[in-house]
This record gives C-alpha cells, structure tokens and sequence, in this order.
C-alpha cells in the first residue's frame, strides 16, 4: 500500500533558518530518503515552495486563480514523501524518523488511493 507523509511547518519559522541551518537539516533528511530508496520504499518526495508563490484554481469552468494557498492553519504544506509499506504502521515509523531529523515539523500519514508514477521530472531550481 501506498502512504502519503505530508510535511507541515510555520513557514516564518523555516524561513528564518541560515542557510548552514537548513543544509543540515536537508542533509539529515536525504540520508533518510536514501535509506528508503535503498528499502525500495520511498517513491515520490518533494519539497514545496513558500506559500506566497502559490496559486489557488477553484470554481466551474475555467476557474478562478486567485494568489495563494490561503490555508487556515498555523502550519503550511511545505513537502511530501509517498512510501510503500505493507500496512500504516510501517508508514508512521518513517514520519517518526523524518520528525527526529526535523523535531518541530508536524507530519501527517494518509493512504494514497490512486497513485501513477507519471513522468520522471528534470531536476530544476
């Protein structure tokens, strides 16, 4: 089965690291990620852009785009692992290891109902 680990954190918080900061901890959690692709059980992960670059298409039609997430919580959707394990405990052992690299980010586990692999993307800033 397939599980989506959702990464939350205050942005102002993540955003107020140096970049000697955030390099290590990044560096923490790709070791983590390393370890999972040689477990084969570590499919798509990335890691999102601020919210204020972030766009928002909702209504009939066409849509409306209007700027932002505007999400209602304290912490922001800042990345996403997807993970294969056979049942959800396998899943929340791997959000523990990613919350004692990064201790104060919340991570939330959730069962992928539909999942395609699509395209393999470039690697670009």
């Amino acid at each position: 089965m397939f599980y989506a680990i959702l990464a939350y954190h205050e942005e102002e918080i993540v955003e107020s690291w140096s970049k000697e900061e955030d390099a290590s901890l990044m560096a923490e959690l790709l070791e983590i990620g390393d370890r999972l692709v040689k477990e084969k059980s570590l499919g798509p992960a990335a890691r999102l852009g601020p919210t204020r670059r972030a766009i928002t298409l909702r209504g009939k039609g066409a849509g409306i785009v209007t700027d932002g997430p505007f999400a209602e919580t304290k912490e922001q959707l800042l990345g996403f692992y997807v993970v294969e394990c056979p049942a959800i405990e396998g899943a929340i052992a791997i959000a523990r290891d990613l919350r004692r690299a990064n201790p104060t980010a919340v991570y939330e586990v959730r069962p992928v109902l539909l999942y395609q692999s699509g395209a393999t993307l470039s690697d670009r800033d």
